[in-house]
């Protein structure tokens, strides 16, 4: 009887965990395609739940970056391409767009810290090394000697 009880268990927790991850996937897919429609309220809130139902949700979190990024709000796009970069390390485009805000900001020195890194991983966004390469030799002073 207790073996059935722990198999029983067992199946309720799976369909419990598999449910939130269908209910996270469903939200996610319906957000991205209020953002392609350029719905930015209706998907923010979409991307937000998808969070909730799963709070490690890199591609969300790098969703609403981009939603912020067209509202202007920077502080709260920087909040979530962090979250993105801590969550996926290697997710190229969140880096990409971190490291603009920094040369916005005119922080250089973080800015070449993730020019590294971003050199590291890039696979699709590659050519964007040499726009932060040319942006930032335009910026360093000139010797005139």
């Amino acid at each position: 009887m207790c073996k059935k009880n722990k198999i029983c268990i067992y199946f309720i927790l799976y369909l419990i965990l598999s449910n939130v991850s269908l209910a996270e996937e469903k939200y996610f897919n319906k957000a991205k395609e209020k953002f392609l429609k350029n719905d930015l309220d209706e998907s923010k809130f979409l991307f937000q739940k998808s969070i909730v139902y799963s709070p490690k949700h890199a591609k969300s979190y790098l969703y609403l970056a981009k939603i912020y990024n067209l509202e202007d709000n920077e502080k709260e796009e920087e909040k979530n391409l962090n979250t993105t970069l801590l969550l996926e390390p290697d997710n190229e485009e969140a880096m990409y767009m971190l490291i603009k805000i920094k040369l916005k900001k005119s922080n250089y020195s973080k800015v070449q810290d993730l020019k590294k890194k971003f050199t590291v991983i890039c696979v699709k966004l590659c050519e964007k090394t040499k726009e932060i390469n040319n942006i930032l030799k335009n910026i360093e002073p000139k010797n005139d000697t």
